[in-house]
C-alpha cells in the first residue's frame, strides 16, 4: 500500500472515530431509554461480532487459534465490556456530553501504559496530555460531575480499561484483519450478557422506536464501522493517535445532546471543552507520519 492511500485509510478511519463514536454517546442514552445498560451494550457488541465473524468467514478467513480467541477476548473484556458497558452504565445519571467529555482522559491513561512497554512520550504530548487533563479537573470541579465522586471514578475507570486494553492488545496474539474486531466484540459482548444477568436486568416490557433505531446505529456504525477503525488505527499510528477521538467525541456529543435531547450544558463546560481540544492540537500536532 501506498503512503498516500495509507494517508486516506488513516484519515478516513479517524473521521470514523471522531464523528461516528461522538454521536454513539447520544444513541447510548436514547437505547437505555427502553433497555437496561448491560443488557443494551451485550446486545449491541454480540450481534455485531456475530455478523463480521460470518462475514470474515465466508471471505475466507481463517478461524482464529486458541491463542487468537485468548488475546481478543482479554482485549472484548476491557474494551467493550469494561471499558464501554460502564460509559452504558454511567449515562444513566449523566448526559451524553458529560460522558464523552470524561473519557477524554484516555489518552493520559494511553500514554501511562505505554511508558510500560517502552514507548517514549515527547514533550509536546505530554504538554498535550496536562492541557487536557486541566480541562478534566475543570470539569470535575465545576461541571456536572461536581460532587458526583462515583459516576466520575467510574468514567476514568472505563477510560483506564480501554486504554489499556488498547496498549496491550498490540502484544498479544491476535487474529489477522477484521476478525480480529469481530472476536473482540463476540467476547466482550457475550461478558456483558453475563454481566447482565448477574445485575437481575430484564428483557423490557415496551421497547420504543428510538431505542430500537439507537440499537441498530451503534451495532452497524457504532460497532461494525467504527469499532474495526479503531483497531486499523491501533495497527497503524501511534497510541495517542489512535485514541485522539477522545478529545473530538465531546465537541459531536454535545452538539447532538443540544440540538437532539434538549441536553443543557453549562458554562465550564463549555470552557473544558474548549482546553481539550487545545491538547488534542498539541497531540496531533507533535506526531507526523514518519513516527506513525
Amino acid at each position: 500500500m501506498t503512503n498516500k492511500n495509507q494517508t486516506l485509510l488513516i484519515l478516513a478511519a479517524l473521521f470514523c472515530t471522531y464523528f461516528i463514536w461522538g454521536s454513539t454517546y447520544l444513541a447510548i442514552r436514547f437505547g437505555i431509554e427502553s433497555f437496561p445498560p448491560f443488557l443494551m451494550a451485550g446486545i449491541r457488541f454480540t450481534i455485531a461480532g456475530v455478523i463480521l465473524y460470518i462475514v470474515m468467514r465466508f471471505l475466507g478467513a481463517p478461524n482464529p487459534t486458541k491463542q487468537q480467541w485468548l488475546g481478543a477476548s482479554a482485549v472484548g473484556l476491557l474494551l467493550p465490556a469494561l471499558g464501554n458497558g460502564t460509559v452504558c452504565y454511567v449515562q444513566q445519571t449523566v448526559s451524553s456530553g458529560v460522558a464523552a467529555l470524561s473519557i477524554a482522559t484516555a489518552p493520559i491513561w494511553m500514554a501511562i501504559f505505554s511508558s510500560i512497554w517502552g514507548h517514549k512520550t515527547c514533550t509536546k504530548e505530554w504538554l498535550g496530555i496536562a492541557v487536557g487533563l486541566v480541562g478534566i479537573v475543570l470539569l470535575n470541579l465545576g461541571g456536572s460531575l461536581h460532587g458526583d465522586f462515583a459516576s466520575a471514578l467510574l468514567l476514568i475507570f472505563a477510560a483506564a480499561s480501554w486504554s489499556f486494553g488498547s496498549v496491550w492488545g498490540k502484544r498479544l496474539a491476535m487474529p489477522q484483519g477484521l476478525m480480529a474486531s469481530a472476536a473482540q466484540m463476540l467476547a466482550g459482548g457475550v461478558a456483558l450478557l453475563m454481566m447482565s444477568a448477574t445485575q437481575g436486568e430484564a428483557w423490557p416490557q415496551t421497547i420504543s422506536l428510538k431505542s430500537w433505531g439507537a440499537l441498530l446505529f451503534l451495532v452497524v456504525l457504532g460497532s461494525l464501522v467504527a469499532y474495526s477503525a479503531y483497531q486499523y488505527l491501533l495497527k497503524t499510528v501511534r497510541p495517542l493517535v489512535a485514541s485522539s477521538n477522545t478529545f473530538v467525541n465531546p465537541a459531536v456529543a454535545f452538539a447532538l445532546g443540544i440540538w437532539l435531547a434538549n441536553e443543557h450544558v453549562t458554562r465550564i463546560e463549555l470552557i473544558a471543552l474548549g482546553v481539550i481540544l487545545v491538547g488534542v492540537y498539541l497531540v496531533l500536532s507533535a506526531t507526523h507520519y514518519k513516527d506513525i
